[in-house]
């Protein structure tokens, strides 16, 4: 990875050499530039307040998906099958248009694009994260079940304390990718307006006309922010499972 970062500048360097390139729109050098570079940096808070808050109501919903699919009654699993398999099967684009242009029709509520993309995201990953979690949660030896009761903890305390602390460790790393995936396709929500990375990036090559340069940019934008993710991700399993030992 480290090799990847350190040829993507000598290959914009050497690509910037050909006539067909126009490596002046984001010259940092130039005033026209820089300010172009500004303006698509902007859109960097949108896209990372917008992944963020979605993950985090995803994850709770997940959550709460997935404990009536451990339930030994039939109707709340049939309950979060049916949840996880219907989320499942729509494409986020399409669920992004139907939140924002169909919700408003069918419920009279409106939201603005920054809660219609959220509520968009965490809803499609929401499924997601349920099967993680349910995952995670089985993964956890009957034995711990049985030390809970061994010591009169109800169902609630059982999950909090002994449980979830133990599958959470186990399902960081995927919620870890959940993340990165959610930054990836934060992108779609430009469709209805929002003004993050990508959308930033379109109104810009409709000003400039140089797609490939403006693109590219906006890709390395993307690298660097997923790069950054990812080594946190790492840095807080080190941590977690330094502390568990």
């Amino acid at each position: 990875m480290k090799r990847v970062i350190v040829l993507l500048p000598l290959l914009l360097i050497l690509s910037g050499c050909s006539g067909n390139w126009g490596w002046y729109v984001v010259d940092p050098t130039t005033t026209n530039g820089a300010n172009n570079l500004r303006f698509m940096a902007t859109g960097a808070y949108n896209t990372i307040l917008m992944s963020l808050t979605a993950i985090i109501i995803s994850v709770i919903v997940g959550l709460l998906v997935a404990l009536p699919g451990l339930s030994e009654k039939k109707a709340w699993r049939a309950f979060n099958r049916t949840y996880v398999e219907i989320v499942r099967a729509v494409p986020i684009l399409v669920l992004i248009l139907w939140v924002y242009y169909g919700l408003p029709q069918l419920s009279g509520i409106t939201l603005n694009v920054f809660w219609a993309g959220v509520f968009a995201l965490a809803l499609s990953d929401s499924a997601f994260q349920a099967e993680i979690f349910r995952a995670g949660i089985q993964s956890i030896s009957k034995g711990q079940y049985e030390a809970a009761q061994s010591i009169s903890l109800n169902y609630r305390d059982t999950m909090r304390y002994v449980i979830l602390p133990q599958a959470i460790r186990r399902i960081l790393p995927a919620l870890g990718n959940q993340l990165v995936y959610m930054l990836k396709m934060s992108s779609l929500v430009s469709v209805i307006g929002m003004q993050e990375l990508t959308r930033k990036a379109n109104e810009l090559v409709v000003s400039e006309y140089r797609p490939l340069e403006i693109y590219t940019i906006l890709v390395l934008e993307y690298l660097v922010l997923i790069l950054i993710v990812s080594a946190g991700v790492r840095w807080l399993e080190r941590r977690m499972n330094s502390s568990e030992a």
